[in-house]
């Protein structure tokens, strides 16, 4: 019976090639979307499960209030991790995270930089699960100046993994590290990623207030993280008070697997957004739910030409339920064929979408046979989801009325199928004006005046401790050369969302207020300001004449003069610091215009500028070319360097480390722009099937109206108005909608544009002349025809 059902359903979709196709070709689109935005919602959503301890695995974050600031901080105090273990027995295990522990790696010959090489405790074997490919985790990182690379670390260094145990690397100033194991590569769905691992030198500590580590604890439970989070209070009396007076502190255990899509703090790793992963499953819901409803609106609308089978099977005794076993088999026919279809399609596409999204993902990415079931369970159920509707309505036609080819009243299911219309469009409307207001905004951001001149600006960072010694030489022959303009000095790249902070004490006269706040703070050299062109709008810049100047001159922006009350700053003796329990005092020597350091998703904060004190703070050189050579400045930048260090520099243009942060957006954004074309194309194919339908349908009413003198203008507006009606009520429903979710999306950004009139009204009118097109392409070939030929059929 099930065969013959089958058998059935496939002479039917034979028959009818132009519906089947329109309704095969749609609905692998949009399995097809959904299964690669299924792939990359459970690849973020499996992020830091790969480790056997995760449940029990947390980050300890801490946050604080004070009258005059407050911080959120994913980073803690070395000595955080021994004090957790002694003092709360829920704790099994900690395990401490330097990541500033990169540098150039020296091997006989060989030299390379290396990024993302961190310090940590040898514990971190017993926390995290990482396979070793060679060494003993037990004691990999007991010994001080020990490290343990990672598989590609190691070949990129000696070529293989056999040959790295035992051996000695050196980092900069000839500092050696025996290797002591070799572990795979951190996987890929891990928020914590490095190439290497070094220990800490013997007795590391350092001040409470100093936070500078992450720290990670495994709990014997669970559970248990509530009730640490319980005897904050005890800690911060026993601990951080004498540090941290007035501040109203709070100790947060973050779940390990929570960390990638959930956390936003201050000096975090660089994670996702759980916002995304609700938009893209959404996205992949709506685009298959559009697909879905074009095979409603067709075969829904195609009833008055089965209306008379029906009449026909009834007679001879089919029932109502032997009926929708037939219409279900036609559609989960349909649906396999357009699974088949899918599958080809997502392998087709997924390199594209992998070099868009960063991701790695692969069609079997769950298993073959899971694949397999997962594909064979979704044909079916997309099948039986398609098919619910016109199971029901077609299977009611009553048989005498349907064997005289009477439908009955039609009014309700007409009235469902122009809804269903208007839902299509609706999300493609809403799609198409979150496009348009991601790039408007990224746009903005990549655009707006960031307080100083980041372009032809690079920067690059002086690894070798001698060679910072020597900047200043370095900076006099650099600016002797045509094509560079200027050069200055900085104790970190801006644009990296990863400038340090510092107690700023309120109180002025050199003396101890009662509050202070959290200032950003740059050491920067007397060149910076002229080399980043920034504006000073009060006082002066440091000066090299001034001896003063190099340790107990500062420059504060106009943020932090505004948040501070003043007008005249230029003068006055603050408190910086407290050393040993004297306090250190500074003189405001110049207040400069505010400037972006960091992306533009973040207010500007307060910042202060002092020098450098020491060589060894003088790493990062800032320089301003010329932009008619390029190519030429940068080899006169590396040729003159080289006269100081054979350490070929790694530049960065300033502009592109901004573009950096901007990345996930982009990406979204592109990724948005694709799924927004699926399904516009999509649901103009449920318009071109419906509006072929309806002209097979009028096609002897066409013909009469031809010849009694309509034009084709006549023809095409009559077959078109009522679909067009549809599409624009849909603009009506969108726009709203559009404007509330985009609202949402924009309060990620400190600085933002406001969302335009024309953008929804471009949104709309792009959709409409799509839906236009798409209905007057069948509607005039329809007008075309000769009127003879249909009359002549009739």
């Amino acid at each position: 019976m099930i065969k013959s059902y089958f058998k059935i359903a496939w002479r039917n979709l034979s028959k009818h090639k132009v519906f089947s196709m329109i309704n095969i070709f749609g609905l692998a689109i949009g399995i097809a979307s959904f299964w690669v935005i299924a792939l990359y919602v459970t690849d973020e959503l499996s992020y830091d499960h790969f480790n056997t301890k995760a449940d029990r695995i947390f980050r300890v974050t801490q946050h604080g209030t004070w009258n005059g600031g407050k911080f959120d901080l994913a980073i803690t105090s070395a000595p955080y991790a021994a004090a957790l273990k002694n003092d709360f027995p829920e704790v099994e295990n900690t395990v401490r995270i330097n990541e500033d522990a990169s540098g150039r790696i020296s091997y006989g010959d060989k030299q390379l930089n290396t990024e993302g090489v961190v310090f940590a405790d040898n514990s971190i074997f017993d926390v995290f699960t990482y396979h070793f490919l060679s060494g003993d985790p037990k004691t990999a990182l007991l010994k001080p100046q020990s490290i343990v690379l990672t598989k590609s670390l190691a070949i990129r260094i000696f070529g293989n993994v056999e040959d790295a145990l035992n051996k000695t690397i050196y980092f900069e100033n000839n500092y050696p590290n025996l290797v002591s194991g070799v572990i795979d590569d951190v996987p890929a769905n891990s928020h914590l990623t490095f190439t290497a691992l070094r220990s800490f030198t013997a007795g590391y500590t350092e001040s409470w207030g100093s936070a500078d580590l992450y720290t990670y604890v495994l709990l014997k439970n669970h559970d248990d993280y509530r009730k640490i989070e319980a005897r904050t209070p005890e800690f911060y009396n026993k601990y951080l008070k004498k540090d941290m007076a007035n501040v109203h502190f709070k100790m947060e255990l973050q779940p390990l697997t929570d960390i990638h899509l959930h956390s936003k703090l201050d000096y975090d790793t660089t994670n996702g957004s759980i916002t995304y992963v609700y938009i893209f499953t959404v996205i992949g819901l709506l685009i298959l739910a559009i697909a879905i409803i074009n095979y409603v609106n067709l075969a829904t609308a195609r009833s008055s030409i089965r209306v008379k089978e029906i009449g026909v099977r009834k007679v001879i005794g089919s029932g109502r339920g032997q009926l929708m076993l037939l219409f279900f088999a036609e559609s989960i026919l349909l649906a396999a064929l357009a699974t088949g279809m899918a599958v080809v399609l997502v392998q087709l596409v997924l390199p594209f979408f992998n070099q868009l999204s960063g991701k790695s993902l692969v069609l079997m990415q769950f298993g073959t046979w899971q694949t397999v079931s997962l594909f064979t369970a979704f044909a079916i159920i997309t099948g039986a989801l398609s098919g619910i509707y016109p199971a029901l309505f077609l299977s009611g036609f009553k048989t005498i009325p349907a064997m005289k080819g009477q439908m009955g009243n039609q009014a309700s299911t007409v009235l469902f199928r122009k809804s269903l219309v208007v839902f299509q469009f609706v999300i493609t409307m809403v799609m198409i004006t979150g496009s348009c207001v991601i790039y408007s905004q990224l746009h903005y951001v990549l655009n707006k005046d960031l307080g100083f001149n980041k372009d032809q600006v690079l920067t690059f960072h002086i690894h070798n401790k001698a060679t910072r010694a020597k900047v200043d030489a370095i900076k006099q022959q650099l600016v002797q050369n045509p094509l560079i303009q200027s050069a200055g000095v900085a104790g970190n790249p801006i644009g990296n969302n990863d400038l340090g902070t510092r107690d700023f004490n309120v109180d002025v006269n050199g003396n101890s207020g009662p509050d202070t706040k959290l200032v950003q703070n740059l050491q920067v050299d007397e060149d910076f300001i002229p080399t980043m062109q920034i504006k000073v709008a009060q006082g002066r810049n440091f000066d090299p004449n001034i001896a003063t100047d190099k340790t107990d001159a500062i420059i504060i922006n106009e943020t932090l003069a505004k948040e501070m009350g003043w007008k005249n700053p230029v003068g006055k003796r603050v408190r910086t610091d407290v050393n040993n329990g004297v306090v250190i005092s500074k003189t405001i020597v110049g207040v400069i215009k505010d400037f972006n350091t960091y992306s533009l998703q973040h207010k500007i904060s307060p910042m202060v500028l002092t020098q450098p004190v020491e060589t060894k703070d003088a790493d990062n050189l800032y320089v301003r070319i010329n932009k008619n050579n390029v190519k030429g400045a940068l080899q006169a930048i590396t040729e003159v360097y080289n006269t100081f260090d054979s350490d070929k520099p790694e530049f960065h243009f300033l502009d592109q480390n901004f573009a950096r942060n901007y990345q996930s957006e982009q990406k979204q954004g592109s990724l948005l722009l694709i799924f927004t074309v699926l399904a516009i194309s999509i649901a103009c194919l449920g318009l071109f099937g419906l509006v072929t339908f309806t002209a097979q349908q009028r096609n002897k009413e066409i013909g009469i109206r031809k010849i009694l003198g309509a034009s084709v203008t006549n023809i095409v507006n009559m077959l078109s108005k009522d679909l067009i009606k549809l599409v624009i009520i849909a603009a009506v429903i969108a726009s709203p909608l559009a404007w509330w979710a985009m609202q949402t999306w924009l309060q990620g950004f400190a600085y933002r544009i406001h969302i335009q009139l024309w953008m929804f009204a471009m949104a709309s009118g792009v959709a409409i002349l799509i839906a236009f097109a798409t209905i007057s392409f069948q509607s005039v070939r329809s007008a075309l025809a000769n009127p003879v030929k249909s009359l002549r059929n009739e």
